[in-house]
């Protein structure tokens, strides 16, 4: 196995001061906490008050991340920005992100729903083993709040705002810690499965459209939940399998924060250990592509994950597009 090119320098993450319990969804739609705790395992999330944009949570995750890198913003070479939530359609919300931090470095955003932090890392993995940057800024950022419809109790109980940056460097040198290897996948026959339908050139908003809701997520939750099991387990395994690895080598697992029980399955699956299990979702709920960053800074910080540890992230969004990391920290 080839050493890594590069490795995660440090993480950050930032949640929105807003908690809104299942308690609180009870007086909004016709749900309580049993059956929210029972389908999802979430028991509140975070929700971005008015006048907090989707810039202004990826900016300061990315300013904590830069912090405990110990580095600056002048340093960092490129950003990329994971989000289906931008701030507008046009500019991209990196260039937002750039100015609030005091970066000056090309900036982009990538639209791979709650799998966009894996997609993001692999980008810069591959642009520092190029040699085309030396610290890339990774941010997953998702204001989701603003999208669900409130009235539709089975997607308004699944999500949360908040975001969650690394940054990504060279690997040091004779050092098995970095970025071991990345896969991504998607498969556009569920592009319908879950999706924000108006809005784009398909379906221009109009009042007709806006009365339907269709500038908010719709979801078919059986067709992402099978797909999410059986993609999931298969991107890990093949993964672990590829880089002539065993599951049982793998410290810590930190999946994406979809549903407790995907996360479940795909453990049982691949008979992981659920204390190996990283979660955080009965706190944050699903933050999409924010989800893997915010639980990576959480656990780092709090000392679970620690240097050299063999971390396996994992993740499935709409698309449906998929992908799996494995990280020795």
């Amino acid at each position: 196995m080839a050493r890594p090119a590069s490795r995660i320098l440090a993480t950050g993450s930032f949640l929105p001061p807003v908690t809104r319990s299942n308690a609180d969804l009870e007086k909004m739609v016709d749900t309580n906490d049993a059956w929210i705790r029972d389908r999802t395992g979430i028991g509140e999330r975070r929700i971005a008050p008015d006048g907090m944009v989707t810039s202004d949570m990826a900016a300061e995750a990315a300013k904590r991340a830069l912090a405990r890198a110990e580095i600056t913003a002048r340093e960092i070479d490129l950003i990329i920005v994971a989000t289906v939530t931008p701030d507008m359609p046009m500019p991209a919300t990196a260039v937002f992100v750039q100015q609030k931090i005091g970066a000056a470095c090309p900036s982009f955003d990538l639209s791979a729903a709650c799998a966009g932090f894996i997609y993001g890392l692999s980008i810069a993995d591959q642009f520092v083993k190029a040699g085309a940057a030396r610290h890339v800024m990774v941010v997953g950022v998702e204001l989701l709040s603003r999208v669900i419809n409130w009235g539709d109790r089975t997607t308004c109980v699944l999500f949360g705002d908040g975001a969650g940056a690394v940054v990504v460097g060279p690997a040091l040198e004779n050092s098995e810690r970095g970025i071991v290897a990345t896969r991504l996948y998607s498969d556009g026959s569920l592009a319908e499965s879950l999706m924000i339908p108006g809005g784009g050139s398909r379906e221009p908003l109009d009042e007709a459209r806006l009365h339907d809701r269709r500038n908010k997520v719709h979801m078919k939750g059986q067709d992402i939940f099978k797909a999410a099991v059986r993609n999931l387990y298969s991107a890990s395994q093949d993964l672990v399998d590829s880089c002539g690895l065993t599951n049982d080598q793998v410290d810590w697992v930190v999946p994406h924060q979809a549903n407790i029980r995907i996360i479940d399955q795909v453990a049982a699956r691949a008979s992981y250990p659920k204390e190996k299990v990283l979660s955080n979702i009965e706190r944050v709920g699903n933050t999409s592509s924010a989800s893997i960053p915010i639980l990576l800074d959480e656990k780092t910080r709090d000392g679970t994950i620690n240097a050299n540890d063999l971390v396996l992230m994992c993740a499935l969004g709409a698309g449906v597009s998929w992908g799996a990391a494995l990280v020795r920290m």
